[in-house]
């Protein structure tokens, strides 16, 4: 028979709870305490928000850049294109990564046409000298021939003065007629006239061989010019590279047919580079010639100079060019992409606040701390940064704010932050 368990059963005395009453009451109290607090602090609330969610900031003062953040691009400062002189077939001397010095030849142009042209004109040059000489000779053969009239003339008129003293001596002797006097006299007046026309004749002779000669001499002159620019375009049908560097894309396939001023390669020079950003339009008008800008190429930061600006837009964006205040820049390559700051403006002692999504709402209504409370109020903002936004009135330096995004609380009066 199996025993039961009372012989190991102990009587167990009960006391009562006292502190359930006092506990009770506690608790009471607290509620109607918590109660009370959220009632005061829940006037004109509508939302609840968590604090851990929300970006707060403070508004603080110092010094304001006013800056435009972009991105882009390394381009050779100096990237020349080699373009065709004439029409003809390509031949490349280069591939593409070559290097290249200036002068080098980099492409030959074979044009039969200004060949062809060239020796047509080198023989016109050829004729029109051969009549120069010609046209000389006949002039001293001429000029021979005046000379000879001329002298003539002279011997004619100093026999004649010679006869005109025998007979002037004759009369006085009687031993001619006066009719004989007269006549010796004659024949002096027709020597002296013989003689006078005879130089003015050698005179204008002279003028119009020269004149001749020197119109012959203009033909050959202009020949030679025509000769001298076709030998020019000839030597250019050898296309030498216009700086040094190395030859980046080739635009022609060789032994293509290449028209006139038709690109064939480009060529990049190494020695200088520039930074090629790309603004949004919404900045344009901001930009200036000169403005300072910051360069982020990696680890590396470099300073440049705004140096140009497109006159245009495309795809809603401006295209600048930064020129490097320093030449020692190395590691650099084209193409290479880099982040840039432009600095617009540097205001100092300026009330800011950290720039954030409240801006969307239009940079118009702030939710400022007060306690446990966010309290919507008005406020007015000034130029903005990357970083920052100018406080013009509304709020004070030390206060807090939200930059949080807005949408979410609906144009609440006040929020309650848990």
């Amino acid at each position: 028979m199996i025993r039961d368990t009372s012989g190991q059963d102990q009587m167990v005395q009960h006391k009562p709870k006292r502190l359930r009453p006092l506990l009770l009451i506690a608790g009471v109290l607290s509620i109607i305490t918590w109660a009370g607090y959220a009632m005061m602090n829940t006037d004109n609330v509508s939302q609840s928000v968590e604090k851990a969610q929300l970006q707060i900031a403070t508004v603080i003062k110092g010094d304001l850049v006013r800056d435009i953040a972009t991105t882009g691009k390394i381009v050779a400062a100096n990237a020349p294109k080699a373009y065709s002189p004439e029409q003809g077939f390509v031949t490349l001397q280069v591939k593409a990564g070559d290097s290249v010095e200036k002068g080098q030849v980099i492409a030959e142009v074979e044009s039969p046409e200004l060949n062809n042209s060239l020796k047509q004109q080198e023989s016109e040059l050829a004729r029109l000298q051969g009549e120069l000489a010609r046209s000389e000779l006949e002039a001293r053969r001429q000029t021979l021939a005046l000379n000879k009239t001329l002298d003539m003339a002279q011997v004619e008129l100093s026999a004649a003065k010679r006869e005109n003293r025998r007979a002037k001596l004759s009369i006085e002797k009687s031993l001619i007629s006066q009719i004989d006097l007269e006549k010796a006299v004659d024949d002096l007046a027709k020597a002296k006239l013989t003689f006078k026309h005879a130089q003015q004749e050698v005179e204008l002779a002279k003028d119009t061989l020269a004149f001749e000669l020197q119109s012959s001499q203009s033909q050959v002159a202009r020949q030679q010019l025509v000769v001298d620019e076709l030998q020019r375009k000839v030597s250019n049908l050898n296309v030498k590279a216009s700086v040094s560097g190395i030859v980046g894309n080739l635009l022609v396939q060789p032994k293509a047919m290449v028209t006139k001023n038709q690109a064939l390669l480009t060529l990049v020079d190494l020695s200088a580079f520039e930074a090629e950003l790309q603004v949004p339009e919404s900045y344009a008008n901001d930009l200036g010639i000169g403005m300072q800008v910051e360069l982020k190429m990696g680890t590396e930061l470099v300073k440049g100079t705004l140096s140009a600006i497109s006159p245009e837009v495309n795809n809603r964006e401006v295209t600048t060019r930064v020129r490097f205040n320093q030449s020692d820049i190395s590691n650099i390559r084209q193409n290479q992409r880099l982040s840039g700051r432009i600095l617009l403006e540097n205001r100092s002692d300026v009330l800011m606040v950290k720039r954030g999504a409240f801006m969307n709402a239009g940079g118009y209504v702030a939710y400022k701390l007060n306690g446990e409370r966010a309290e919507r109020i008005e406020i007015n903002t000034g130029v903005t940064s990357i970083n920052h936004v100018e406080v013009l009135s509304g709020l004070a330096q030390g206060d807090e704010i939200i930059i949080s995004n807005y949408d979410t609380f609906k144009n609440a009066d006040a929020l309650l932050l848990r």
